[in-house]
């Protein structure tokens, strides 16, 4: 079964993932088939659009080939870094295309899921959108562009959803301007024949799709997010949640607690980071760097044996507390790489 499908549909490449049974989870393979057809496409002239969506099964995109990125990690990492490599190739293709994308987010939209619809100029969420960047729980970080997108969201909602891993829902998405459009599942298949009979009005067929969201439940959060999570530290959120009398706080703390030190650390850093890129590129290079380093650090690697392998639910972080991962630590993993190994675009 070839795992990514792709088409031409009148004046449309469809690009469909196709690894149901991995609820789409991005692998290198699946990365360099969709760089080939965007390359053909942008080259053709009849080509006018290009729709990203799921073949079948529960979910757009649920991420990348954890398992194998760990295998890799535990060797000498060369898969890993191939996989990252090709896969932020794609990335920035994505955001850089010069014709219009529209990515459906229909499902579960997680990491790699992420990566291949943030970059879209329209982006599709439905009432069934389950949309996070989970990685600390496994290690790592909120890779594919995260330190970009998250970083520019409003207030710090941004370091909320990095540290905790929270799962938005389509309304919210909508809210926060990661989904440009809100539409019932039902209506996909009929918008999806529409800008394929008429990729000029793709605009207006989305905008006319449109239905009312329900309200976005984060928002009701947002007063303590930007004050519980106002810091780049992660000593003072730790702090000022511990500090709060509130059950939400509380629940947040508790969150934090399964999380891994040194993820968080990097997720904040990321961020911080990535607020000032001037260039996406930029962006990528940095977290290909960081990428490439934490996929063969022992939380990644244990995260995955305890999240997805044995599925105890029990990683033992090392180190365990965030006084014990030292700014040497952080700035080692954010380190350029040299030249002939750094990152580059497709």
């Amino acid at each position: 079964m070839t795992d990514v499908l792709t088409t031409t549909e009148g004046a449309v490449l469809r690009i469909r993932l196709n690894r149901p049974k991995a609820i789409h989870a991005l692998n290198t393979g699946m990365c360099v088939a969709m760089l080939d057809a965007l390359a053909a496409a942008e080259r053709d002239p009849a080509i006018e659009a290009v729709l990203i969506d799921h073949a079948e099964g529960r979910g757009f995109c649920a991420g990348g080939d954890i398992r194998m990125i760990a295998e890799s990690g535990a060797g000498d990492g060369s898969a890993a870094r191939e996989f990252f490599r090709v896969e932020y190739q794609l990335n920035h293709r994505l955001f850089t295309y010069a014709k219009p994308i529209v990515a459906f987010m229909d499902g579960i939209t997680m990491g790699g899921g992420v990566g291949i619809s943030q970059p879209a100029r329209y982006r599709v969420a439905t009432e069934n959108t389950k949309f996070a960047m989970p990685e600390t729980g496994i290690g790592l970080f909120p890779d594919v562009g995260g330190g970009w997108y998250l970083s520019r969201l409003p207030g710090r909602i941004g370091q909320y959803i990095a540290l905790t891993g929270y799962r938005l829902d389509g309304a919210e998405c909508l809210a926060l301007g990661l989904a440009t459009h809100f539409v019932p599942a039902t209506a996909l298949d009929t918008i999806k024949a529409a800008v394929a009979a008429t990729p000029q009005a793709v605009a207006t067929i989305l905008d006319d799709a449109n239905a009312r969201a329900p309200d976005a439940a984060i928002l009701s959060h947002r007063v303590e997010i930007d004050r519980l999570f106002a810091s780049d530290r992660l000593e003072d959120v730790l702090t000022a949640l511990a500090a709060d009398p509130g059950e939400w706080a509380a629940a947040q703390l508790a969150t934090l607690g399964t999380k891994s030190p040194q993820a968080m650390k990097v997720s904040l850093r990321l961020l911080a980071e990535g607020a000032a890129m001037a260039d996406f590129a930029d962006e990528m290079r940095q977290e290909y760097a960081v990428a490439a380093r934490l996929a063969q650090r022992h939380d990644f690697i244990e995260g995955v044996r305890a999240l997805i392998v044995d599925k105890d639910n029990a990683p033992r972080w090392n180190p365990a507390t965030p006084e014990g991962v030292s700014d040497a630590t952080i700035d080692a993993i954010f380190a350029p790489l040299p030249a002939h190994e750094a990152w580059t675009p497709a």
